[in-house]
């Protein structure tokens, strides 16, 4: 009986380091998060060693490595955390201090997804849509997201609404694609509100409205999403649901053309056509000095 109490007693600081280091990583005190969390984790507490492996990840109070965070991932994950399970299936995907390998990376967004773990299950139902690692089954894939959007992941939300419109592994339901689209776009989600303002423009299960795709748009293109600032920019060109302004349209197009497709560049090129030297001058001082924005106001 003594060596019993002997034990509970030891298991006490242990929880307490835990408890303690979570506490500072709330406070962003990250020096003392990682003193109070690795001698639980180096104890082979799981809870700590997925903290200290989120840590090496991020560059938290350590140099961020990769390599450091797979091993204290794979500590908790062999040991049945589901948090730990997603995250190590996340280095998998990416090929982040292990090598790349697709198969692993599912097998660990199940084992998690398994246990409702919201991140595991859109990014494995993701896989299932591309066919990475898996066999492609749209079906399965809707399953996983409408898993993963149900408990609020705004990926999941979005993608979801994707499948909607798209038919893919669900029947066509706009009505459906508008709700997952509206609940990720509350929480900031700029594709979500692209998404939005495609559907307004083409007037999928809404009343078609130019002004009401130029806000949505506006809301995704303020944060960089170069789609949104490709037709945002189309918009000002046109006129569409906001008054004509080729500066604006140049600008918009001019950031567009970093996400890769020449056509923004060209595009762009057609309205300068239009423009006088100074209103390209101005249009570019814009581009130049735009930072994106986080969060806006809805």
């Amino acid at each position: 009986m003594k060596i019993l109490v002997l034990l509970g007693v030891l298991t006490l600081p242990a929880v307490a380091g835990v408890a303690a280091g979570e506490q500072a990583l709330l406070t962003g005190d990250f020096a003392a998060a990682l003193r109070e969390l690795m001698p639980p984790a180096k104890a082979g507490d799981a809870e700590a060693q997925f903290h200290v492996g989120v840590m090496y990840t991020r560059g938290q109070g350590v140099g961020q490595d990769f390599s450091e965070a797979a091993k204290w991932l794979r500590l908790s994950a062999e040991q049945g955390l589901p948090a730990a399970q997603a995250n190590l299936g996340i280095l998998y995907e990416q090929g982040h201090g292990v090598s790349q390998n697709d198969q692993e990376a599912v097998k660990w967004y199940r084992l998690a997804a398994d246990h409702r773990d919201r991140t595991a299950a859109s990014h494995l139902g993701l896989m299932y849509l591309d066919g990475r690692g898996v066999q492609q089954d749209n079906e399965q894939a809707a399953l996983l997201l409408l898993q993963a959007a149900q408990q609020g992941d705004v990926s999941a939300q979005t993608h979801l609404g994707v499948l909607y419109v798209q038919g893919q592994g669900v029947d066509r339901d706009f009505d459906e694609a508008m709700k997952w689209f509206f609940l990720a776009a509350v929480q900031g989600d700029p594709l979500a509100e692209y998404s939005i303002g495609v559907m307004y423009y083409q007037g999928l299960g809404v009343g078609r409205d130019y002004a009401e795709a130029v806000t949505h748009y506006r809301k995704a293109a303020v944060q960089g999403e170069w789609k949104a600032q490709a037709n945002l920019g189309f918009m000002y060109a046109e006129g569409q649901g906001v008054a004509l302004d080729n500066i604006q349209a140049y600008m918009w197009l001019t950031l567009a053309s970093t996400g890769g497709d020449s056509a923004n560049s060209e595009n762009r090129d057609l309205v300068a056509r239009k423009m006088t030297p100074q209103q390209i001058a101005e249009a570019q001082r814009l581009a130049r000095e735009w930072k994106p924005a986080t969060n806006p106001t809805r």
